[in-house]
């Protein structure tokens, strides 16, 4: 590995990333009761940026082992307080109840040891002012919200258990529940990777190439009942020679179109499979300083 993989990250990148579901459930909403979630006006289903951010940390974790400078800051049952107090520590310094150190300098080292020591702090960005301050940073890489080609349908599965959980309902036969899936959706995010943020953050070219790699495998390791059947499709990405940027994001994104084949819009029957789409990148004329790379 060379010196310069461990430097921040000098080229600005706008990406397209395209996934698919089938038969299953790509982020359920709690306050619709697991519902998918979807654009009440226009039918198309939606994925948050925090969903993908979460199969990122989990597969970046799984990967790296939860050691650093790659552990995961935001997981299940961590306790963010005593991940700062651990910053804390390693700068031999003692914290104030929700205070930054006095001195500036500290109070970057502390901010600093954070970002080196988990990676989504310094991919993401973080909020770290808890009653053990640490800081705050605003990370790099950014996603939109995740939105489907086409509307997609909500189906409804009635299940049936033969177990019960209480004593009471042992004369019952069986117990009923309901599971949702989207039959097919194909659906598209924005991305973004900024060099200036990645600078204050430490993101490097070794932690871009494992964003990529997860981008290409965090499916694999994130198989459920409701999301045994997701994948990546494709990811075009424009590379910027400017740090800032040598054409607009949207103009850029602009040249990847994704639409049904004609075939199947003249017969009025909806997409069940990647290859009811066609995905174009134009890559002619492109603005000066711009080259298109696929990540997936």
């Amino acid at each position: 590995m060379s010196e310069n993989d461990h430097q921040p990250v000098q080229h600005r990148y706008d990406f397209v990333y395209l996934f698919d579901v089938t038969d299953g459930n790509p982020n359920g909403d709690p306050d619709a009761g697991n519902l998918p979630r979807l654009d009440p006006e226009t039918g198309q289903g939606l994925v948050t940026d925090v969903c993908l951010k979460r199969k990122i940390r989990n597969y970046v974790g799984l990967v790296h082992g939860e050691q650093p400078p790659f552990e995961i800051y935001v997981k299940e049952k961590a306790v963010l307080n005593r991940q700062h107090e651990r910053a804390y520590l390693a700068c031999e310094l003692k914290p104030q109840q929700k205070k930054l150190p006095k001195k500036e300098e500290d109070a970057r080292r502390v901010t600093a040891w954070m970002c080196h020591n988990f990676f989504d702090v310094r991919t993401f960005g973080a909020v770290m002012t808890t009653e053990v301050n640490c800081g705050q940073v605003r990370g790099p890489i950014q996603f939109g919200i995740a939105r489907s080609i086409d509307p997609i349908v909500t189906s409804e599965h009635a299940v049936t258990r033969c177990a019960v959980t209480n004593e009471r309902d042992l004369e019952k036969e069986r117990t009923i529940g309901r599971k949702f899936a989207v039959p097919y959706g194909l659906y598209r995010v924005h991305g973004y990777v900024n060099p200036h943020l990645a600078e204050q953050t430490g993101f490097s070219d070794t932690d871009l190439d494992l964003l990529k790699q997860a981008l290409r495998e965090m499916f694999e390791s994130d198989r459920s009942a409701a999301r045994g059947n997701m994948r990546p499709c494709k990811c075009v990405a424009f590379r910027h020679e400017s740090k800032l940027g040598n054409a607009r994001a949207d103009e850029l994104f602009r040249r990847v179109d994704v639409r049904l084949k004609k075939k199947l819009r003249d017969s009025g029957r909806p997409p069940r499979d990647l290859d009811d789409y066609e995905i174009r990148t134009d890559d002619s004329e492109l603005p000066q300083g711009i080259q298109i790379e696929y990540w997936v």
